[in-house]
């Protein structure tokens, strides 16, 4: 029997969550499940994949932080689908798709936290916990994330950890480093570090272009470009010009073109103060591309410590600069951990065993014996008083 399946998630942008869900969606059997995507703001590059799979998209028009219409849109819309199990990804979406999917009578729901999502406040985190308690699993793809919400009040029993997946290629660039670097603007012989991702606090781009210095000063050779767009790109420049290395760290903005650049990086840097699982940095340790990266728990999930990568501790800078200086000046080590990191990332980080975990997931929650819980108690509840009993969910919904 094919079951309906609803995933919700507020945009169908270039973004880690995305992707994934994108995977996910593609690949579900569909003699087990019909797919249907709904993005509560708006669609983006992502749905042509999902188009090309013949997946309905279905599109809310959420445009403000608060939006009780949007709500009501997207409880008629599960309505309408009768889905047997939603779905639902990231913050804005857990809030609206959870919320929606429980008074539109949905049996089951799932939801996705994909980050150490510490710029949550009270109310925010407020709203996870009640909702958490009328939600089948939680799915995550790091144990970080199941330590951070545990000390916010969510049971560890709720999670579900399934990785983050990768979809294998070539490990060489279809364009030659000359042409990279023709179209990056940068000069031959240039020892190139990347960088790639939202320009926000999360990821401490300040520690990236200080070390840049650092490096600059022990060798003349490396440059430093940074990939993605974000709220901090204006400051980034002005602190880039603070300390007088315009000439050495490039800013790209966003890029369609960055799995033809990435296998020509000598380096990839992160500095994240928290993550889920960075799925750039699981692209460039499948590109052969050496990285070094902070060392918190989404980053340790996937680097080993001088077999597949290098971690150092947040906020080090010179130790960035260090460990960079010592891989590019040591090939055969670098080779060694690069060929170690993609192997990794072609055998413990496939699409097939995320997809395998999520249909197991999903079948557990289905064919479950315990299908009249305390959500349809909850449900009949709400619609009773509807008026004046909208949960807080419903009143303070949050945005990316």
């Amino acid at each position: 029997m094919t079951e309906r399946v609803v995933q919700i998630i507020p945009t169908l942008d270039q973004g880690g969550a995305e992707k994934q869900l994108t995977l996910l969606a593609t690949q579900l059997p569909k003699d087990l499940y019909e797919v249907h995507v709904c993005t509560l703001t708006r669609g983006g590059p992502l749905e042509q994949p999902l188009r090309a799979d013949a997946i309905p998209i279905h599109s809310i028009g959420k445009t403000w932080k608060f939006d009780p219409a949007a709500y009501w849109r997207l409880r008629a819309l599960l309505r309408r689908l009768r889905p047997r199990l939603v779905h639902t990804w990231i913050f804005a979406a857990n809030s609206y798709g959870r919320q929606a999917a429980l008074g539109a009578g949905v049996p089951h729901v799932v939801a996705g936290e994909r980050c150490v999502d510490r710029w949550k406040v009270w109310h925010e985190l407020a709203i996870d916990r009640r909702l958490a308690r009328r939600t089948d699993r939680i799915v995550t793809n790091s144990g970080g994330v199941v330590d951070f919400y545990a000390q916010h009040g969510i049971p560890k029993s709720k999670f579900e950890v399934i990785p983050n997946a990768i979809e294998d290629r070539e490990a060489r660039s279809p364009i030659s480093r000359q042409q990279a670097f023709q179209r990056m603007g940068l000069p031959d012989g240039t020892r190139l570090i990347g960088a790639i991702g939202r320009l926000w606090p999360q990821k401490n781009y300040r520690d990236l272009i200080w070390a840049s210095e650092l490096l600059k000063v022990i060798r003349a050779d490396t440059h430093l470009v940074i990939i993605g767009d974000g709220p901090q790109r204006a400051i980034l420049e002005r602190w880039r010009r603070h300390i007088e290395i315009t000439d050495r760290v490039h800013f790209l903005g966003h890029r369609a073109d960055v799995p033809d650049l990435l296998p020509h990086f000598d380096c990839f840097w992160l500095a994240s103060a928290y993550e889920g699982q960075s799925n750039a940095l699981m692209e460039a340790m499948l590109a052969e591309v050496p990285v070094v990266v902070s060392d918190i728990p989404g980053n340790r999930d996937l680097v080993t410590n001088g077999q597949t990568g290098y971690l150092f501790p947040v906020g080090n800078r010179a130790a960035i600069a260090r460990l960079t200086h010592q891989l590019l000046d040591d090939p055969d080590t670098t080779r060694r951990i690069t060929q170690a990191a993609r192997q990794r990332m072609r055998t413990e980080f496939t699409v097939k065993k995320m997809v395998d975990r999520h249909i197991t997931l999903y079948q557990k929650i289905l064919h479950s014996e315990e299908h009249l819980d305390e959500t349809v108690h909850v449900v009949g509840r709400h619609e009773d008083h509807q008026g004046e009993q909208q949960s807080d969910a419903d009143q303070r919904q949050g945005d990316l």
